[in-house]
């Protein structure tokens, strides 16, 4: 990725973004679609998982797949765990908090500390 435009960096984030909320919506959907057997909800899920994977796709043009997809899934298990608690009631244990938190932390060791990153 060296030699790369920063504004071309900058468009992979913020795919990577958008990939990360359609997840995230499509992931959360699940729970109310009840199998699939409740309309709505269920179109909700196709819809977030097909613009996950295709922003996730457009990410991939510029970013390492391990990296963006450690970014992606890290933040998106964050994300989907506190809507889970939050909407859904589905409480967490301390071991569950305990690796989310690990979680957190290596999607910010791998932001911030990582070669592979090209700021």
């Amino acid at each position: 990725m060296r030699g790369k435009p920063v504004s071309e960096i900058g468009w992979s984030y913020f795919y990577l973004v958008v990939a990360i909320v359609g997840e995230t919506v499509g992931t959360s959907a699940l729970a109310a679609a009840n199998s699939f057997s409740n309309l709505r909800p269920s179109l909700l899920a196709v819809g977030g998982y097909a613009a996950a994977l295709w922003f996730l796709s457009l990410a991939l043009r510029t970013m390492q797949t391990g990296i963006a997809y450690a970014i992606w899934s890290g933040i998106g298990i964050i994300l989907v765990s506190a809507i889970s608690w939050i909407v859904f009631r589905q409480r967490l244990d301390v071991p569950a908090i305990i690796g989310i938190l690990l979680i957190m932390v290596g999607v910010a060791v791998v932001n911030t500390f990582s070669t592979s990153i090209h700021r």
